[in-house]
């Protein structure tokens, strides 16, 4: 299931933005009608304007309906982050207003129609067409609140991380300072993509790498995984529930140095944490910033480093590994850099284990030839 696009949501006018574009098209429907006879040209001006204002409403109510992402076709992962950042009960709620309001122009522009049928008089027909453009005005005031959480909706949804859960996703976690955009950013495909939580002051960091036509995002979340459950609000629970549906790996990154100013036993508890707190969801628990760590030999670690700065001209050649020997975790270097290239063969060995094996299945959104076309 594709990563819905919030940026391509359409825009929420006001009630009166609304009624006045609505009365507009009718006034210019209204003076279209051209007809001899006074009676029957002013039935057929009310008619055509109550008409027109109706149609324009009910159009540009359904037409949101339909372009605003319903929960039902979402993923599970873009729900939670509905529900996390403005809530799916309003959310539902305010679109159903909407089609209840476009139905009830629709209705009431109907009723309208056949009561001047019955009118030989034009007097009682403006005060028909009077009274149809109040009963309209009326239906836009009782959903004034469900629009104006749509259009602040908008706003706060439009700033939601675009994460395709069809494709791998590895939530990057760690104590502040260990360096996790620095990693993101050593193993992305180009500049990662930095988007804001809308219910945090932090932002969010994507980046990707391709390996065989597969997209690996990786995504950092500040202010979410970074410091203890006493900490975070109702909110930002939300959010790490959403992380729990789509993310494949989580990539723990620890600091042994400490020179980003959490204790290593601050980390570890951080790190229980995490894994409580994603139960579902495998655990890479890596060592940073290798070239502060004092356990490494530095030889071994020049060596590495030598290593990776040699895969850029062949990539086909070895990928060094380096691990602490105190932790038996994988050793990384974003500023080197060193283990890289490591940690990025164990995260695609293990997707490939996690992902079918089905040689006659082809991957979600894998592009396929339609040779009707040719």
């Amino acid at each position: 299931m594709v990563s819905v696009v919030w940026r391509s949501i359409p825009t929420v006018l006001t009630v009166e933005e609304l009624l006045d574009k609505a009365f507009s098209k009718a006034k210019k429907a209204g003076d279209a009608v051209v007809d001899k006879d006074r009676i029957f040209r002013t039935r057929k001006q009310m008619t055509r304007m109550v008409g027109s204002a109706g149609d324009s409403l009910s159009s540009t109510l359904l037409q949101w309906v339909r372009r605003w992402p319903s929960l039902d076709k979402m993923s599970e992962f873009d729900v939670a982050m509905v529900e996390a950042a403005v809530g799916c009960d309003d959310y539902r709620q305010s679109l159903g207003a909407c089609q209840w309001a476009a139905g009830k122009c629709v209705e009431i522009s109907q009723q309208n129609a056949k009561k001047l049928r019955r009118m030989v008089n034009p007097t009682p027909m403006h005060e028909a067409r009077r009274e149809a453009y109040g009963r309209i005005s009326s239906i836009m005031g009782r959903i004034e609140d469900n629009l104006d959480f749509l259009r602040e909706a908008r706003n706060i949804l439009r700033a939601l991380p675009m994460i395709d859960s069809s494709e791998p996703c590895l939530v990057v976690a760690g104590a502040p300072n260990v360096g996790k955009s620095a990693l993101i950013a050593s193993m992305s495909t180009g500049n990662p993509e930095i988007a804001a939580y809308p219910f945090t002051t932090k932002q969010l960091h994507v980046g990707h790498f391709v390996n065989r036509r597969l997209k690996y995002q990786l995504v950092d979340t500040p202010g979410l995984l970074d410091r203890p459950m006493e900490e975070r609000n109702h909110i930002e629970m939300q959010a790490i529930a959403a992380l729990e549906h789509v993310g494949n790996l989580c990539l723990f990154l620890l600091d042994p140095s400490e020179t980003g100013g959490t204790s290593m036993e601050i980390q570890t508890n951080l790190l229980n944490e995490v894994a409580e707190l994603l139960p579902q969801t495998p655990l890479i628990v890596i060592d940073g910033k290798g070239d502060l760590i004092d356990d490494l030999d530095p030889d071994e670690w020049a060596a590495v480093c030598e290593m990776e700065a040699a895969l850029a001209e062949n990539p086909d050649g070895p990928i060094p590994e380096i691990r602490n020997p105190s932790s038996g975790h994988l050793v990384i270097s974003s500023t080197a850099p060193a283990g890289i290239e490591r940690l990025r063969y164990e995260i695609i060995e293990r997707i490939g284990e996690m992902r079918e094996t089905d040689p006659l299945t082809l991957p979600d959104n894998w592009h396929v030839r339609d040779d009707s076309v040719y």
